[in-house]
């Protein structure tokens, strides 16, 4: 069994089967994609369509929450699952699908790996103003802080791993900014909260999407750990 990890892959997986084909891999081997899925972003009839398409892929996919789909405890075909030692998300017909469970702390292959989801969308107003799919809980609130918070306290602030969609503010790549954005009305409560998260916790590694961004050197905060952004790279856990 062979775990590899991505970034957003936004409903397009050309590049996932293109993977499972070379490596041939089989629904034994899990590929962690980091957020923006865009498997629950359609609607019922759209994404049934797409999920059943994922359904053949050699490959089970364990997807942590973005901005740029439904969360999945919203759809009520979704039941939670025991997975890696805590709990996850999954629907009956397509067991390949897995869901994280923001604030859970996985055990992936030994690794105590701390998981949440969530981030802005500047896309926001564009996608308001054109009908086009917004989730107002795009973001975690505070019962899921307070759970995460509470969860990290009870392991002692101590993980091998924190997997989250955006990151800390503090490592936010700017040069990744988009013009026409202006930042000013960018609500970054999320990353702020992640710094504070960083500030508190123990880990060797970070691994974030969101920015569509492969960052080949890793960023070390100042408690030495150790961040990597992920957008079409696929890595070995």
């Amino acid at each position: 069994m062979s775990i590899y990890i991505t970034g957003d892959t936004h409903g397009k997986f050309d590049r996932v089967a293109a993977f499972c084909e070379r490596f041939n891999t089989t629904k034994r081997d899990t590929l962690i994609i980091l957020g923006d899925a865009g498997i629950n972003y359609w609607g019922a009839k759209g994404d049934r369509s797409l999920k059943r398409r994922l359904a053949q892929l050699p490959i089970t996919l364990f997807c942590i929450h973005g901005n740029h789909e439904r969360r999945p405890d919203k759809i009520e075909t979704y039941k939670t699952i025991p997975w890696w030692g805590a709990i996850a998300y999954r629907e009956e017909e397509f067991p390949n699908l897995i869901f994280a469970h923001d604030g859970c702390i996985y055990d992936i292959k030994g690794k105590k790996t701390f998981v949440c989801g969530g981030a802005y969308s500047v896309d926001k107003h564009y996608r308001l103003a054109r009908g086009v799919n917004w989730f107002d809980d795009e973001q975690p609130n505070e019962r899921t802080k307070e759970l995460c918070e509470r969860r990290l306290s009870q392991a002692a602030w101590k993980v091998d791993c924190v997997l989250t969609h955006t990151c800390p503010a503090r490592h936010v790549p700017r040069e990744m900014f988009l013009p026409s954005i202006d930042q000013s009305t960018v609500d970054t409560t999320t990353e702020q909260w992640l710094d504070k998260i960083l500030t508190n916790i123990s880990c060797s590694k970070w691994l974030c999407g969101h920015y569509h961004a492969d960052k080949s050197e890793l960023l070390k905060g100042e408690n030495g750990h150790e961040i990597r952004f992920l957008y079409n790279d696929i890595i070995e856990w």
